[in-house]
């Protein structure tokens, strides 16, 4: 006879059913149902907001979320591609980056992107970008292609 999974039960002592709560003192959770005399928590409904409630005093979360970090506004957040994913075009290609988003490297043709020197580069293309690192620039040159930077996406 094989075991199936439909016979297979917990260990004893291992499942405990459930608490009934307001069932008579003989049950031991009478009266107060195990929640104390007065008070907030004893309660019904009584899911507070969140996990700091500070008992209606205002939030020290809220009061002092000016202290936390530094947001700035005016960061330019770029897509980076390395070089070695270049390497999939045809030699004389023009990489812009709608050919970019095409070939799937980058995912927003409105987000400007930067030219990374990672990875091997031997093809002779015409590279427009937003952006190249120093050492990217010296690759693309040194394989006989050229790098133009454009104007950032989504800028008039």
């Amino acid at each position: 006879m094989t075991i199936g999974a439909q016979d297979l039960r917990p260990d004893r002592g291992a499942t405990h059913s459930k608490k009934r709560v307001g069932r008579g003192n003989g049950s031991g959770h009478g009266t107060y149902s195990g929640k104390g005399l007065k008070g907030q928590k004893s309660r019904s409904g009584k899911n507070l907001p969140y996990d700091s409630f500070e008992g209606g005093q205002f939030p020290s979360a809220r009061k002092f979320h000016v202290l936390r970090g530094f947001n700035n506004k005016w960061k330019v957040e770029y897509q980076p591609v390395n070089l070695g994913a270049l390497e999939r075009f045809a030699d004389g290609t023009a990489v812009t980056p709608e050919t970019l988003r095409l070939a799937g490297i980058i995912k927003n043709v409105r987000q400007p992107v930067k030219i990374l020197g990672d990875g091997d580069f031997t093809k002779r293309l015409t590279v427009s970008a937003q952006k190249f690192s120093a050492t990217a620039a010296e690759k693309i040159a040194g394989a006989g292609g050229t790098a133009t930077i454009i104007a950032a996406a989504g800028k008039d």
